[in-house]
């Protein structure tokens, strides 16, 4: 699986490394498929729905 970083988009993510999104979609980030998720980063979305990041990039280390 190709390491995944905060700077990189939901949507580049999903194509590289889908075992993330049940990961997304337990944190609350339920629209995957959405123009948002194809532009904004990981931090970004993660700061839109008031996550914390390193949070979120420990559930996406442990995979």
């Amino acid at each position: 699986m190709a390491a995944v970083t905060k700077d990189m988009t939901i949507g580049e993510i999903l194509r590289t490394n889908p075992d993330v999104a049940p990961v997304l979609m337990e944190a609350g980030m339920h629209c995957l498929g959405c123009p948002s998720a194809q532009a904004e980063s990981l931090e970004e979305a993660a700061m839109v729905h008031g996550m914390n990041i390193d949070d979120l990039m420990e559930k996406i280390a442990a995979l």
